[in-house]
């Protein structure tokens, strides 16, 4: 009884001084596993939004996300580092950006978000283009960074405790330079995934490369190639367990035979489709490359909104039976509540266009229980 007591005691003084001890054990002490059953996606063995319809269409085995691809954020380029301060401190601070994004999680998935997209290499902190900053969790040699997989473990493991999916994006087309060659490109690939394993995590969907199509440094990334990543990741396995994969297309662009026949769901964007209609038509055309076989479709990027129209591209997703995911940057004179992916970031549902999408959301899947 006494032994008991003495560490009841140590647990309540270990939970004071450290807080983050308990997080960091999360995976073993609930496990989030993501699975697939022909085009549709579980959870914990369980249709996503399971006998949920909107309008007379299921949305059961849908996977709703949003590009949230900074949350691990950081500049090593003293040149641009200045340029992602927060208005109120006039300092950037990685680690503010990765908790606030960890308490922002609670009022995405009571809102129905049942999955975010977060990058190693994140996005372009400007909403589109490149201006020479340097955030990769990956080196040139392939090794993980320790400061960054701090902070995503943080943020998989809230997710892995929640029940929401992770869409892991290993490279982008902005930072993929900084590794030496081919070689070190496929280090970072496995050394991710061993990291991943090391973590018991199974909520974790593999991205290889956020638009492979669009301009990559290294060949093994672009369209021709990349379904050799797709194969070498798949290829990784243990306990009998692996790591569902797959790779992005930029917007508009039709997934190649290549890939699909090696993926294991689909990804596409809606960025610069401006006709709702066009949305259904991308699934349909998915759906008509040579080696497809019944298989989730997403978009995982999609920067058009309306969504107090009665079509819009995320309705015409949902209504062509794909999930669809929200990618939200900052516009030009706009302040810091607007743009997920443009840094520093405001993770709260705080912007009009935020609070629009994640009403709809909401409509459509009916919200979740915190």
């Amino acid at each position: 009884m006494q032994s008991k007591i003495f560490f009841l005691v140590l647990l309540f003084i270990a939970n004071i001084f450290y807080p983050d001890a308990s997080s960091a054990k999360s995976p073993k002490a609930k496990q989030t596993i993501v699975s697939i059953k022909g085009d549709k996606f579980l959870i914990n063995g369980q249709y996503t939004y399971k006998g949920r319809s909107w309008q007379g269409h299921s949305i059961e085995g849908l996977l709703m996300n949003s590009r949230m691809v900074q949350g691990i954020f950081d500049d090593s380029n003293p040149a641009t580092a200045g340029q992602w301060v927060y208005p109120d401190t006039k300092k950037w601070d990685p680690d503010r950006n990765t908790n606030e994004f960890i308490i922002a999680m609670d009022e995405w998935y009571a809102k129905g978000l049942l999955a975010f997209t977060i990058n190693l290499q994140g996005g372009s902190p400007v909403g589109y283009g490149n201006n020479g900053w340097n955030n990769t969790a990956i080196d040139p040699k392939g090794e993980l960074k320790a400061d960054y997989m701090n902070r995503l473990e943080k943020i998989l493991n809230r997710a892995n405790e929640k029940g929401m999916v992770v869409i892991l994006g290993i490279y982008y087309f902005g930072q993929d330079q900084v590794l030496e060659n081919e070689a070190a490109v496929i280090k970072g690939l496995d050394n991710t995934i061993n990291w991943l394993f090391s973590k018991n995590y199974r909520n974790i969907l593999i991205e290889i490369n956020n638009e492979a199509n669009v301009k990559y440094d290294h060949d093994i990334l672009k369209p021709e190639r990349v379904h050799e990543l797709i194969q070498h990741g798949k290829s990784t396995e243990k306990e009998g367990y692996r790591f569902l994969t797959g790779t992005s297309y930029g917007g508009g662009t039709i997934p190649r035979e290549n890939v699909v026949q090696t993926s294991d769901f689909l990804l596409i964007h809606g960025n610069g489709v401006k006709d709702p209609a066009r949305i259904a038509e991308m699934v349909r055309q998915t759906k008509d490359v040579k080696g497809y076989r019944p298989m989730p479709i997403l978009f995982n990027e999609d920067d058009h909104f309306n969504f107090d129209q009665p079509s819009n591209n995320f309705v015409e997703a949902v209504k062509a039976f794909a999930s669809w995911g929200y990618f939200d940057y900052r516009m030009k004179d706009e302040g810091f509540d607007d743009g997920y992916q443009s840094v520093p970031v405001n993770w709260g549902i705080s912007s009009p266009r935020k609070k629009a999408f994640f009403n709809k959301l909401e409509e459509i899947t009916g919200g979740l229980k915190k």
